[in-house]
């Protein structure tokens, strides 16, 4: 079978938004300069779609344009590494799903213990953020909610109150378990995310689960958070301001 020929085969078994490269599609090493001629020539005819240098998906058309890959497709070599979890989306690219934000940004955010200067990836520009706990899959929705606590003045598109009023639900409806191992990450971010969640703790009557935040505080540092004092009954216990 000619090369064009398998490409267009194993291209063909891929589902729609699926990104990939030559290395996806064959392993043997005389054949990389084939392989990825006949990836540039199909992408010219407009039967695959080019994301980045190397990086190429099947398009999927719709009746309003061609669909762009879905965030987790565009930078799963950056969330995983052999089977394993290095990283996970977060910031902007969680706001919408957690109903934080009406907007869709063009930039990629990802939690990850290294990280590294941001770049561009298409029309994506993929920036990191620290995350100083270990990531594990059963952790990631956890990191994701105190991610946006601790970023909640900049979640677009939303106020610092109505953020906390949906972060409330989306902490109410976690487990007990979850609750308390969200606590214990917690002890892991800055002083000013802790007392946001324990302020949103103790709003959902979960004060004793909030105790460690609380004493892992000083007592005479302020926290500046405009406008949780009309949500949060118990801000000022937490030093918000």
């Amino acid at each position: 079978m000619k090369i064009t020929d398998y490409i267009a085969s194993a291209i063909g078994r891929l589902p729609k938004g699926y990104v990939f490269t030559y290395a996806d599609l064959i392993t043997q090493v005389n054949k990389k300069e084939a392989v990825i001629k006949a990836l540039n020539r199909m992408a010219g005819a407009g039967r695959i779609a080019k994301l980045s240098k190397g990086k190429y998906y099947k398009p999927e058309q719709t009746p309003f344009g061609e669909l762009q890959p879905r965030e987790a497709q565009v930078v799963k070599d950056l969330l995983e590494d052999d089977g394993k979890v290095t990283g996970y989306l977060t910031g902007y690219s969680v706001y919408n799903q957690f109903g934080l934000s009406t907007q869709v940004s063009n930039t990629i955010q990802i939690g990850k213990n290294d990280v590294r200067p941001a770049f561009k990836r298409g029309r994506y520009t993929i920036s990191f953020i620290r995350q100083k706990n270990t990531i594990t899959k059963e952790n990631i929705p956890l990191l994701q909610i105190l991610d946006a606590i601790r970023y909640i003045k900049k979640i677009p598109d939303s106020s610092t109150a109505e953020a906390c009023k949906r972060l409330l639900v989306l902490i109410e409806g976690l487990s007990i378990e979850d609750k308390n191992t969200m606590v214990r990450l917690a002890l892991k971010y800055p002083p000013a995310t802790r007392a946001l969640l324990g302020a949103l703790l103790d709003q959902i009557e979960e004060k004793a689960i909030a105790t460690p935040l609380y004493k892992s505080l000083n007592p005479i540092t302020k926290y500046k958070l405009t406008g949780v004092a009309n949500v949060l009954g118990a801000s000022d216990k937490w030093s918000i301001v």
